[in-house]
């Protein structure tokens, strides 16, 4: 490659002979200087992270994103722009899993708020924090995209929905 990149090697054998990314949706979701994130209960204890998570069968990352955020914190989001595409990988300490996430960051307003619905299991609350609490909470972070899709937000960084475009195949039956 003329950019001078040279591909590091993969150490893990723990790594699936076809690689295949983890793909998430989180919102960016501020509300007069606070953010709102998540408390989940997890395999590594209570963890903050943004509104997010796995995209499922036939959605796009947008609907992804919408229904994550009604799932885990009971407001309907309003979208207005996609913050990012951020990707990372770790190795799970517990399995020796080698995984790879790829996160499509939207921000956007809370709607309504349905106060009467339960939220995703795991979840304990939704919350709303300032940057600082955000940042001075990092080691309690469920994924290490939090601080920087808020950075990224404060800095006025968007893209256009259309950005992310999804084929009307996703919609359809494979059969």
């Amino acid at each position: 490659m003329a950019s001078g990149y040279v591909k590091p090697p993969c150490h893990n054998a723990r790594m699936p002979n076809r690689w295949k990314p983890n793909v998430t949706a989180a919102a960016v979701i501020e509300r007069d200087g606070h953010f709102l994130l998540i408390e989940e209960d997890t395999a590594d204890g209570l963890r903050l992270n943004t509104p997010a998570g796995h995209l499922d069968p036939g959605e796009s990352p947008l609907e992804a994103c919408v229904r994550e955020v009604l799932e885990e914190t009971g407001y309907d989001f309003v979208p207005e722009a996609l913050v990012g595409v951020y990707m990372n990988r770790f190795v799970r300490t517990r399995t020796g899993d080698d995984i790879t996430y790829m996160r499509f960051a939207f921000c956007g307003k809370a709607g309504a708020h349905h106060d009467w619905r339960s939220l995703d299991d795991g979840i304990v609350r939704a919350v709303w924090m300032t940057p600082e609490e955000v940042k001075a909470t990092a080691a309690r972070h469920r994924s290490p995209f939090v601080v920087s899709n808020i950075e990224d937000y404060l800095r006025g960084q968007r893209f256009p929905l259309a950005m992310v475009y999804t084929d009307q195949s996703v919609y359809k039956s494979p059969l």
